[in-house]
């Protein structure tokens, strides 16, 4: 296998991924640049090359990991001063609390999909469910999230099902 088949095969699912992890598109075509500079380096010691994805998103991981040390490295003053604020508005919403309260078996579903950006079927394998279970416990997460917007912070379903409104958590906060 070649570096120009790996990048047509993957390229723009990986800047995706990448996309996805660091919000910048700036830092994420310079992720996959220097990710393609390093599979292009190492490709002839891919042993096997039915592996080719796993690899190749290994490398991927592992440059968005160095991009993200070395922005720490120069905002370490913006992020203790960010969770100062965290810490001071912590209050304004329930959603974090939401999250913790849900049942084990929905909130991990859950954090492998929207924190760690993970497919449904990778979910499925990691926790040893079927894809129908995980869409099940998905929905059903999604279920009891929108019961505790609507009862605490007094959001609206519109037509479509979307949490609407101002947000008024007065009820669960007790203020």
């Amino acid at each position: 296998m070649d570096t120009q088949t790996v990048w047509n095969n993957f390229n723009s699912e990986l800047y995706f991924f990448i996309l996805k992890k660091v919000k910048d598109k700036n830092a994420a075509n310079d992720i996959l640049q220097n990710s393609f500079l390093k599979i292009h380096h190492h490709i002839s010691t891919l042993r096997n090359p039915e592996k080719i994805r796993a690899w190749v998103y290994q490398i991927v991981r592992n440059e968005i990991i160095d991009y993200l040390r070395r922005e720490s490295a120069y905002s370490g003053e913006f992020n203790e001063n960010k969770e100062a604020l965290v810490e001071n508005y912590d209050h304004a919403c329930c959603f974090d609390q939401f999250l913790k309260d849900l049942p084990e078996k929905y909130r991990t579903v859950i954090d492998l999909l929207y924190v760690e950006g993970k497919k449904q079927q990778e979910v499925a394998n990691l926790t040893g469910l079927s894809l129908e279970n995980v869409k099940i416990r998905v929905k059903r997460a999604k279920n009891m999230l929108k019961k505790n917007f609507t009862e605490c912070c007094k959001y609206q379903l519109d037509e479509k099902g979307n949490l609407t409104g101002e947000p008024n958590c007065a009820v669960c906060t007790g203020l």
